[in-house]
Order: C-alpha cells, then structure tokens, then sequence
C-alpha cells in the first residue's frame, strides 16, 4: 500500500513569515501536533511541532492561562525562527512499511509527504499508519488471533492455511514473526470467527503448538548481533 492512499491530503500548512503564536492557536483549533511550513510555491521549508511551541513559551502560556503582555513578547517571532528546517520526508509513491520504518528510525509523530519538485502533498503521522495496518491486517472486523508455532521450512505456512480453508474459515490476515529458537517461526492467523476451538484442536493433532498471543512479545526476543 503507498503512502499515497494513507496520507491526510487536507494539510494544514503555514509560511515561514507567520507568528508562532497563529501556530499554537491552529494545532489547539486543529488537535494536530505538526504543521508543514511551504514556501509561495508550495515548496517544503520546514516543519513545526508542538515540540517546538513548548520549547518558547512558557508552561502557563501554551496552556492559555492570562499573562498581561505575554502576547506582546511573542507577537514578533516568526515561525521560521523556531521551525525544523529540511525535514525528512517521503514521497506519494513509498509504501506504508517504509513510513513506519522511517518514523520510527527518525523518532517523530509524523512526515510531511512531498512531490519529486519538493512540493507538499500530504502529511502521514503515526494514526495514518495505525489506521493503514488495522485495514490491511482485517482486525477491524470481529475474530480471534491464534498464535502457531512451527518449524521454520518451506510448506509449513501452506498447510496452516489449507488446514484453516478445510474448515471454512475466513482470514483477516496471516503474519509470520520471529521466535526465540533461531530454527523456529510464529504465525498469527487473524481468523474472522470466534468459534474456534475445533481448528485448534486440529492444528494440534497436525503436531502443532499453539501459543497463548497474550505471552508472546517481540522485546522477548533475541537481538540481532
């Protein structure tokens, strides 16, 4: 899926000549926490954040508690004095998987979504990408995950599938993860039913063992050397 279907295309941007304190009023109006800062052509400048905001007014003020001449002190900063200047971004055409990777390497709540002539195009943040997953990975609709532990060789996918199928049994999705034995791998079929203690007893006749999905977490795992 590409960034492109997930992204807020309606995005609320300002100019690096706007005050700081238009910006505060928009996220507080808006409920974001980033705006993109373009220039006259649309180009990408900057982005700010309600980070930023924090760091030049006081705790009181950002809370819109009454300071006599507060208003007067800031009325004269711009946005491009505190903005984050060249942002790291992405491109309409980038997959929901490199976002994700992406906004976690960088460590921020959201990227700006901009054209190869730098042109903003949209804005895709942590809830996009939480909204993309829940659709791609069918969890929006009623089921049960199960938990599947099996050897990590060629087939073993095929037959948990055929097996479920056999049953008639519909699939929100299937997701392969890694386990703490290196020789070894779990799969997390979503299933679109609640009723499935008979595939489970079946999976276990096959010989396989399955896990409670509740006990299994990837910090368990070991790091990579």
């Amino acid at each position: 899926m590409f960034v492109s279907r997930s992204m807020t295309q309606k995005v609320i941007s300002m100019n690096p000549e706007d005050g700081v304190i238009q910006a505060k009023d928009l996220m507080a109006k808006h409920q974001i926490r980033h705006i993109p800062v373009v220039d006259a052509e649309n180009r990408l400048v900057g982005v700010v954040t309600d980070r930023d905001l924090r760091s030049v007014f006081p705790a009181s003020f950002y809370k819109g508690e009454e300071q006599p001449g507060a208003v007067d002190e800031y009325k004269t900063m711009k946005i491009q004095d505190i903005m984050t200047r060249d942002p790291v971004t992405l491109t309409p055409y980038d997959t929901i998987q490199d976002a994700l990777l992406l906004i976690q390497k960088v460590r921020v709540g959201a990227l700006p979504v901009v054209d190869k002539e730098g042109k903003l195009t949209g804005i895709i943040s942590v809830r996009d990408l939480l909204r993309a997953f829940i659709n791609v990975l069918g969890i929006g609709t009623p089921g049960t995950l199960l938990c599947i532990l099996v050897e990590e060789k060629v087939g073993q996918l095929k037959k948990i599938v055929d097996a479920i199928t056999e049953e008639k049994i519909s699939f929100g999705s299937v997701l392969v993860a890694r386990y703490w034995d290196k020789d070894k791998r779990a799969v997390f079929p979503y299933l679109l039913t609640n009723n499935v203690s008979k595939i489970k007893k079946k999976l276990e006749n096959m010989g396989y063992t399955l896990l409670n999905p509740m006990d299994w977490y990837m910090d368990q795992l070991p790091k990579d050397e």
